[in-house]
């Protein structure tokens, strides 16, 4: 049984034109539905939002500033962040709600299944440029969530508690996920801890088959409904449920009384399918619903940190949407015009070339980045160094292993080992073929943080940089808790010239 369409018929120029001048939530609130909170980095949701969309804070001074649509109803300043964060790190500290039921999201408590990796046992904060993509050909950024990473408010206003009814849609990247637990936006919680079944309603996107699955190998919308990621009524299989890996995910649940549905379909193209729409699920504790009224994102109701994914835009609406108002949110959705842009930037680096990563830290400038065996590190090479030696600094770039954007480093004399992280400490390894090993060996070059150069991020946590501290490589983050995330000449240490190989 394929899923069913909402949106059957073509859409025409006219209709199109007046959905992209309502935004979201004013299409929820003719529906009867309205948001009580709607989060987005990359545009507003009312056509009428001018406020804040979110807020950046810059690692050089710990500064931030907040970043709005360009006019009212539009896209985020992207350019406006560019200049505020231009020669140092940005993260997002702020995620606002435009509702105006002050349903802000800011970086999540620690929780019973995990502290966060900060001191205090906090999550950690997203970058600010991990995830930039363009509407309609204008820059915006999303919001890049890396293991660790997470959002949260426990003391909401108007989201439903109980078995009250409610909706929610967020866009992701499909083609970002795992299967940890868990990548959630929704309902959640409000004491950070699991209170038992039913007590939270949140979007799940991945390919965790510990509790329920879809058809295929992943990854899925399901629901988080606590105790259990479903995808129907059945606890662990929903063959209805599709895989689907769209680079624009639109992603839909709503849930009244013994009665929900997810809902999915392609964000930049086409109406939304059902993919379940039925009673709750059939085990006990999830009717009558025991939703608490948190909101969450990137992790799971009691803090569980393992999960990955990118976000875009979501609401959560008080009431049960009809098909017919998800089916013009979706072609509103569609007419904001999501498509990708450049992950990379700064001097080229080619692939195909082999190079070597030069230090431009004052006082160690005679230093590349190497590999004794599998330990990446700085070694001071000349014209009269051994082969050997200028061939362990020598690098073949390749197509990144785990997105073909950026970029992976194999090593010229061990074919196929890679440089990765591994808890965050470079190391040469062979490519075991895992999708792990591929995302760890896959890097997006910069611009030079210190204005020449290339700094040069590590894909799958957008906030850490290939850097040499003590001699020794890293990914590491500006100012993070580790040793190695020392604010001290961060930028300089992060900063490479690449160059031609010495081998």
């Amino acid at each position: 049984m394929s899923p069913r369409s909402s949106l059957p018929y073509a859409l025409g120029l006219t209709t199109l034109a007046s959905l992209a001048a309502a935004g979201p939530c004013d299409i929820y609130a003719d529906g009867g539905t309205p948001c009580v909170a709607a989060h987005s980095t990359t545009r507003a949701l009312y056509d009428s939002y001018q406020g804040p969309l979110y807020q950046v804070q810059r690692g050089s001074d710990d500064a931030t500033t907040e970043i709005t649509p360009i006019s009212a109803g539009g896209i985020a300043d992207a350019s406006a962040q560019d200049s505020f964060c231009n020669g140092t790190t940005c993260l997002i500290t702020v995620i606002y709600d435009q509702s105006g039921t002050g349903n802000d999201l800011t970086r999540a408590p620690p929780g019973g299944a995990a502290s966060g990796p900060q001191p205090n046992g906090y999550d950690n904060l997203a970058s600010a440029t991990g995830a930039p993509v363009t509407l309609n050909g204008q820059k915006a950024y999303g919001v890049f969530i890396s293991p660790g990473t997470g959002y949260r408010n426990d003391e909401t206003t108007n989201v439903a508690t109980g078995d009250e009814p409610e909706g929610m849609y967020a866009v992701f990247d499909g083609t970002h996920y795992n299967g940890g637990c868990c990548f959630d936006y929704g309902n959640a919680e409000t004491n950070n801890l699991d209170t038992g079944n039913g007590h939270m309603e949140a979007l799940y996107f991945g390919d965790n088959t510990f509790w329920g699955e879809g058809s295929g190998s992943g990854p899925w919308i399901m629901a988080d409904l606590e105790n259990g990621l479903f995808s129907g009524e059945d606890p662990d299989l929903n063959a209805n449920d599709p895989t689907v890996t769209y680079r624009f995910l639109t992603s839909s649940l709503k849930g009244e009384p013994n009665h929900w549905a997810i809902r999915g379909g392609n964000a930049a193209s086409g109406g939304l399918s059902t993919y379940y729409d039925g009673v709750r699920p059939s085990v006990p504790g999830y009717d009558p619903m025991s939703k608490e009224g948190a909101i969450l994102l990137g992790i799971g109701g009691d803090n569980s940190i393992s999960g990955q994914g990118t976000f875009y835009e979501g609401v959560v609406t008080s009431g049960y949407p009809s098909d017919d108002t998800e089916a013009q949110v979706q072609a509103n959705i569609v007419s904001a015009g999501y498509a990708t842009t450049s992950l990379t930037s700064g001097p080229a680096v080619n692939v195909g070339d082999t190079v070597s990563l030069h230090v431009t830290t004052p006082g160690y400038t005679g230093r590349y980045l190497a590999h004794s065996d599998s330990d990446i590190n700085t070694q001071i090479l000349t014209s009269s160094s051994s082969v050997s030696a200028k061939q362990s600094a020598s690098w073949t770039v390749t197509t990144g292993l785990g997105n073909s954007a950026c970029v992976s480093f194999e090593s010229l004399d061990v074919p196929g080992s890679y440089i990765r992280h591994y808890d965050f400490v470079l190391q040469l390894a062979a490519d075991d073929g895992s999708k792990q090993m591929h995302e760890d060996a896959t890097f997006c070059p910069q611009a030079g943080l210190t204005g020449e150069g290339n700094s040069i991020t590590a894909w799958g946590y957008p906030t850490r940089y290939i850097r040499h501290f003590n001699n020794e490589g890293y990914v590491a983050t500006n100012g993070g808790p580790e040793d190695f995330d020392a604010t001290r000449s961060f930028n300089q240490d992060v900063t490479f010239l690449v160059e031609s190989a010495l081998a």
